[in-house]
C-alpha cells in the first residue's frame, strides 16, 4: 500500500474534517513586503480583500474583463455548444461551466425563458454567452454569421438517444461544430433534430437509460477535446 499524504495524516489525526482553503488572500499577505500591482488587468479590490473565486491561478487577483479578453486572445476553440431552455433546467448552469472549462467558442441558450445560472458558479462571466428565441433562429443566426465571414456551416451535431444516432465513442467529431442539448427529461425537440446533421449518443452498459444532461454535455465537448486540443489528438 500506498504511504498516506502528509493531508490525509493530518485530517486522521484531528479526527476533524479538513477543507482546503480556495485562492489567495489579500496581495499583502501573499506576498509580503512586494509592492502592490499596478497593471490594469488587476482588480484593485481582489488586491487589498483577496481572491476565492473558481478561476485557474495565472488569473488570481485578475478583473472579468481581463481574464474573458485573455482566453479570448489565446483563441478559443472552434466548437459552439447550444441548449434548449424550455424548463428553467438547472443543469443549463453545469453545461456553461464545462463549456468554460474547454473554452468552447460561445454558448446559445435556446428558449423564451432565463436560464439557471446557480450551476455556473460565475463562469459565465467569462464565457461567450448568447440568447435565441427558438432553434430555427439560432440556426440562421449561425448560418448568416458564417456566411458574412465567408465560412461554411458549422456543422451541427445532436445529442441524444433516438433511432438512427450513432455511438460518440466511434463519430469523428468536425474541428468546427456546433453541439445540441436536450432539457433533462425530454431530450432535444423533434425541430432541433430534424435541423441537426448528425446525431450521437453515448454508450451506456448500466440500467439508467440516460445519464444527467450535464454530464452527457461534458462527455461530449471532452470527446471533441480528444480528438482535437490534447497532445497527441488524431485529428
Amino acid at each position: 500500500m500506498h504511504e498516506p499524504s502528509e493531508f490525509t495524516k493530518q485530517v486522521a489525526a484531528s479526527g476533524e474534517p479538513q477543507l482546503r482553503e480556495v485562492g489567495v488572500g489579500p496581495w499583502s499577505s501573499e506576498h509580503p513586503g512586494e509592492p502592490v500591482p499596478r497593471d490594469p488587468r488587476f482588480d484593485p479590490d481582489l488586491l487589498r480583500e483577496g481572491d476565492r473565486r473558481n478561476v485557474m491561478d495565472r488569473y488570481r487577483y485578475w478583473t472579468v474583463e481581463a481574464i474573458k479578453a485573455d482566453l479570448d486572445a489565446q483563441g478559443r476553440h472552434p466548437f459552439e455548444v447550444a441548449i434548449e431552455n424550455w424548463t428553467h433546467d438547472f443543469n443549463i448552469g453545469s453545461i456553461v461551466r464545462t463549456a468554460n472549462a474547454f473554452t468552447a467558442n460561445r454558448v446559445h441558450i435556446v428558449g423564451p425563458h432565463k436560464w439557471n445560472r446557480k450551476g455556473a458558479l460565475m463562469t459565465e462571466l467569462y464565457q461567450h454567452v448568447e440568447h435565441h428565441p427558438s432553434i430555427e433562429a439560432l440556426v440562421d443566426d449561425v448560418r448568416r454569421e458564417s456566411e458574412d465571414a465567408g465560412l461554411p456551416m458549422p456543422r451541427i451535431i445532436a445529442l441524444d438517444i433516438v433511432p438512427g444516432a450513432v455511438p460518440i465513442e466511434t463519430y469523428d467529431f468536425p474541428e468546427r461544430c456546433l453541439m445540441l442539448f436536450g432539457a433533462e427529461g425530454p431530450g432535444l425537440s423533434r425541430k432541433a433534430l430534424d435541423l441537426a446533421d448528425d446525431v450521437v449518443y453515448i454508450s451506456q452498459f448500466g440500467s439508467v437509460r440516460s445519464l444527467n444532461a450535464g454530464a452527457a454535455a461534458a462527455v461530449a465537448m471532452h470527446a471533441w477535446i480528444a480528438q482535437h486540443a490534447c497532445p497527441g489528438a488524431s485529428n
